[in-house]
């Protein structure tokens, strides 16, 4: 069997240090970033009220809950922030409460996923596992996600994982845990659930200061409407129709974004996920330097780039029909 690469054979130790370096400046304009296009679009959507300019809202407030999830995501592996305190409550509170996340319990699953990833020990597999797709299978997996059909299953798998009844997961995959008393399983879900209560209430609040406390409800739709559309595409641009390898040269993507998918599907370099499999710990805004540095040196295998989202939605969807598509999924 061929040695998985690593980044020490593509990549000096000097290279690396420089490359793996966060910084507490950059994860704070990252945060801000967000947040500033969060108060933006609550802003617009305040001074021009509109059913065209409310499902506007809608797109960009899921495109930046997802950017919280990305920033959880990194605080997680601790390269949003040099300072420890600031990825573990900070980011906390700031990026992963707001969107019902909870950076220590993601971490936890989320380093499975890199251990194992594309085995059948990756607890992240069944995201990738059924693509290709035929095109109407995709087109009815993007419309419960819009309808919101998905979104309420999450909010109810998220309760359940938040009373501890079934294992914490990001995937639709369950494991039931041993049941406890009643009263155990309501402690846990008061615990879990208080940080998610707490965020949106200052959302809420906030709003309600400016008098525009309906604003919300452009969040909380977005919450089971558009951030499982963005969530479903990101996840599918990573690893679907990729080799089944241990390489994470073949068995994870990069995905190129332009300014809108930037906006609405790949913010804060989260698109350049090969490179972030094969040195887990580079900050975002390094990736473009380590993906640049990549491509120079010709490391980079045919299939391993897409230039953009359709083009990853449309090898997702290539299979033909009859072709053992199942129906249902």
């Amino acid at each position: 069997m061929t040695r998985p690469t690593s980044a020490n054979d593509l990549f000096s130790r000097n290279e690396i240090r420089a490359l793996v370096a966060p910084s507490d400046a950059a994860g704070l304009a990252a945060v801000l970033t967000s947040w500033g296009i969060i108060a933006l679009t609550f802003a617009a959507l305040a001074r021009f009220p509109h059913p065209a300019t409310f499902a506007i809202a809608v797109a960009i407030l899921g495109g930046r809950q997802l950017a919280l999830g990305v920033l959880m995501h990194d605080a997680a592996h601790g390269s949003l922030f040099r300072t420890r305190w600031l990825n573990e409550v900070f980011a906390d509170w700031a990026c992963a409460r707001p969107v019902w996340g909870d950076v220590a319990r993601y971490r936890r699953h989320h380093l499975a996923h890199h251990t194992h990833t594309g085995t059948e020990l990756d607890p992240d597999l069944c995201l990738a596992a059924p693509f290709p797709v035929t095109r109407a299978s995709l087109g009815r997996k993007l419309l419960r996600d819009a309808l919101g059909v998905t979104g309420v299953k999450r909010i109810l798998g998220l309760l359940a994982m938040d009373l501890e009844i079934i294992a914490y997961t990001v995937t639709p995959e369950i494991r039931r845990l041993s049941r406890r008393p009643l009263g155990e399983h309501l402690a846990a879900g008061a615990r879990n659930v208080a940080g998610v209560l707490v965020t949106n209430a200052a959302i809420l609040g906030t709003l309600a200061l400016t008098g525009h406390a309906w604003v919300y409800a452009a969040w909380a739709v977005a919450f089971v409407t558009s951030f499982s559309v963005v969530v479903r595409v990101r996840s599918i641009a990573e690893h679907a129709c990729t080799e089944a390898s241990a390489d994470a040269l073949r068995n994870t993507r990069t995905t190129i974004a332009g300014p809108l998918e930037r906006l609405l599907l790949s913010p804060h370099r989260v698109g350049y996920h090969l490179e972030h499999h094969l040195l887990m710990t580079v900050p975002y805004f390094r990736l473009p330097e380590m993906h640049r540095l990549l491509v120079e040196r010709g490391a980079l295998p045919g299939g391993a780039v897409a230039r953009g989202y359709l083009e990853v939605l449309r090898q997702a969807s290539s299979r033909a029909k009859g072709g053992g598509d199942d129906q249902k999924r």
